[in-house]
């Protein structure tokens, strides 16, 4: 009998080249002024705080060019791209470097 590889309880990511695993804002729920906004109506927050970093990339001569965020910046995102992934009950995103708009200081 051959024994089944069994999954592991809790999956970590670590982050390939130069992609970066991000943990979206939560979503505004109610304006400046207090008001309570239907659920259906709210948008994706375009900011994310970076969990994890790749290595980087190579360039054509071998040279590793490490990425310019680390784990725990706030970056800002654009409103389409990036792959949705699930680890354990929490839903990250993962972008490219080149694709991250920009970093909150």
């Amino acid at each position: 009998m051959f024994a089944r590889a069994t999954r592991p309880l809790c999956r970590s990511l670590a982050p390939l080249g130069d992609r970066i695993l991000i943990r979206r804002a939560e979503k505004e729920v109610k304006t400046a002024s207090g008001i309570l906004l239907p659920t259906d109506k709210v948008k994706d927050a375009n900011e994310g705080t970076v969990v994890a970093v790749g290595p980087g990339m190579r360039d054509v001569n071998g040279t590793l060019h490490a990425p310019t965020v680390k784990a725990g910046d706030i970056v800002l995102l654009p409103k389409y791209g990036g792959t949705e992934i699930e680890i354990g009950e929490e839903k990250l995103m993962l972008f490219r470097e080149e694709d991250i708009l920009g970093k909150f200081d």
